[in-house]
């Protein structure tokens, strides 16, 4: 391995697949409203979107998040990784429209409609990771829609590998691990350490989100040393399309992990 890189011996499970234990976030490759970042940006250039991939995989990153409600991250992922599908994990989302306005559609047919919509602007026959967009409501989206039983079908027939939730409560979380391959949660509050104890009791991997607080957090490496100790987490997300931020990131990232020293630049 590299220095300063994330090395495959550092990767960790999410089913048959292996992942980097630090992901990278797109939402600012496709979408600049109705977000709560620290600061306003402008969606960037194509040619700095392939240069920020690039570093990323230089780096030891493989997984990629997206989501359809992220404005047009899928469609430019899918230009972006066109000929090195294979090197990447990737995981989008069900269940939330953005058209400046977000709604949320967990039907059958919604739930078909948008995997067949991100197989086709991810330029893909499969997706590695599908996780349930939740809203606030997040225990009635998984128990009282059809978003469950149709993801496990399309997982059955091959152009899913894992199925998940992105969830907000502690109950939706717990619910989640019972019937999913995989969840999403946040460390905030700390209740939410409840589901990721029933995670790690059932074997089950965790995607952890927000641990940089959208941008405002004032220990980076605090911040992800708290994430990636614990067992079952798989891979922290974090979003950025500064070069310096992914870099930056990437040596928190091995520093909570104990292979760069603290005080290493």
């Amino acid at each position: 391995m590299k220095r300063g890189h994330l090395g495959p011996e550092h990767r960790r499970r999410v089913g048959e697949m292996s992942v980097s234990p630090l992901g990278l976030g797109t939402v600012k490759f496709g979408r600049n409203t109705d977000v709560k970042y620290p600061s306003a940006f402008d969606l960037p250039e194509t040619d700095e979107l392939a240069s920020l991939l690039a570093l990323a995989s230089d780096l030891g990153i493989n997984l990629l998040d997206t989501a359809p409600a992220y404005g047009s991250s899928e469609t430019r992922l899918g230009e972006l990784i066109r000929g090195s599908r294979s090197d990447w994990i990737l995981s989008t989302k069900v269940g939330e429209i953005y058209d400046g306005t977000s709604r949320w559609d967990f039907s059958a047919q919604a739930t078909i409609t948008s995997i067949e919509t991100s197989l086709r602007r991810l330029k893909t026959d499969y997706l590695d990771i599908v996780l349930i967009h939740c809203p606030d409501e997040d225990v009635r989206a998984l128990r009282d829609t059809e978003v469950v039983e149709t993801l496990v079908h399309l997982r059955q027939a091959g152009s899913i590998r894992a199925i998940g939730a992105s969830t907000k409560t502690v109950e939706a979380g717990l619910y989640a691990l019972e019937i999913l391959d995989v969840v999403m949660v946040s460390l905030q509050p700390d209740d939410q350490l409840a589901v990721i104890s029933r995670a790690e009791a059932l074997h089950k991997p965790v995607l952890v989100k927000k641990a940089l607080g959208s941008g405002y957090s004032s220990d980076v490496t605090g911040d992800l040393q708290r994430a990636l100790s614990i067992p079952a987490v798989s891979s922290v997300i974090v979003g950025t399309i500064s070069e310096d931020h992914l870099k930056s990131n990437v040596r928190a990232a091995l520093k909570a992990i104990g292979v760069l020293a603290s005080g290493t630049p």
